[in-house]
């Protein structure tokens, strides 16, 4: 273990997904979007800015079905050890990871709106996602069932979302195991180098969360959570971050293993990490990895 990057980190936080919403923010990371071919969905979705994200989408409501939710937002979808193709009618489907960095928030409420929200611990994240032709939501890209999407088991405490925070030394990194080698998927990127972070993406998401309409491929998330009971937690996964020319030309195939980390660059290098992903070793108290095995 490298002692020397433990001393900001405490690990192994017990986080429970099955009690709380959780959410995806979409085109976060400039070019992510153009490469996955969904660009064309948000043409039409106004934002502030041109590197603004185009939504908040929901992949999880928890509580069982709520009047107004999608049904198939109440299956929890996330598994530490597999990714289980979609069951789909449709004679053929490809399946790419989204490495991510996801953070889980405590939210506040005040007559219905929330009114704050706060990061108090962050993992890696897959919010892996069908290329699905004919989805009016990205939330059926998304939660197509049990075992659809990645969350690491260690998730580590924020010591405070702001710039000289944990995660400005943090770095998202992601690979492809097939045939016993690995593939770099996503381009290893710092997590600072997100569109919106800190308090930019709180005050975001807030806006979000109370004002987004049922508009295009965005949902009215701020009704879903209102349906569920106003829930004081809820996890985010920032967004993807952009592929590399093999992650964007190669879909998932059954025995593959994925695999997203998110790591401290002042501790481990981009090599180290590759060759720990190559043996399968990345088990640190300062590394947060989600690593699944795809089957059929």
């Amino acid at each position: 273990m490298h002692a020397c990057g433990f001393e900001f980190f405490e690990a192994h936080m017990l986080i429970d997904l099955r009690t709380m919403p959780c959410f995806g923010v979409a085109g976060n990371f400039t070019g992510h979007l153009e490469q996955a071919g969904e660009a064309a969905d948000f043409t039409k979705v106004k934002t502030a800015e041109a590197k603004a994200p185009k939504a908040l989408f929901p992949t999880y409501i928890p509580g069982g079905v709520h009047p107004g939710v999608p049904e198939f937002l109440s299956e929890f979808p996330f598994d530490d050890y597999r990714l289980i193709f979609p069951k789909l009618a449709e004679e053929s489907f490809n399946l790419q990871i989204e490495p991510e960095c996801a953070v889980v928030c405590r939210l506040g409420w005040k007559d219905g709106q929330a009114v704050s929200l706060e990061p108090y611990a962050f993992a890696a994240s897959n919010d892996c996602s069908i290329r699905r032709k004919g989805a009016n939501k990205i939330s059926q890209k998304k939660n197509w069932g049990k075992c659809s999407k990645g969350f690491g088991s260690n998730q580590i405490e924020i010591d405070k979302f702001a710039q000289g925070g944990i995660l400005d030394r943090c770095r998202i990194a992601s690979f492809l195991i097939r045939d016993g080698k690995a593939f770099a998927y996503g381009e290893d990127s710092a997590v600072r180098d997100y569109s919106y972070f800190y308090g930019k993406l709180i005050e975001w998401c807030l806006d979000r969360i109370n004002n987004q309409p049922d508009e295009g491929p965005a949902e009215k998330i701020g009704d879903y959570l209102r349906a569920a009971g106003c829930p004081e937690q809820v996890m985010i996964s920032v967004g993807a971050t952009r592929y590399t020319q093999f992650g964007q030309r190669n879909f998932l195939q059954n025995g593959d293993r994925s695999v997203v980390v998110v790591y401290p660059e002042d501790v481990y290098s981009k090599e180290e990490i590759a060759r720990r992903a190559q043996n399968d070793n990345l088990e640190e108290d300062d590394i947060s990895v989600i690593s699944q095995e795809v089957v059929l």
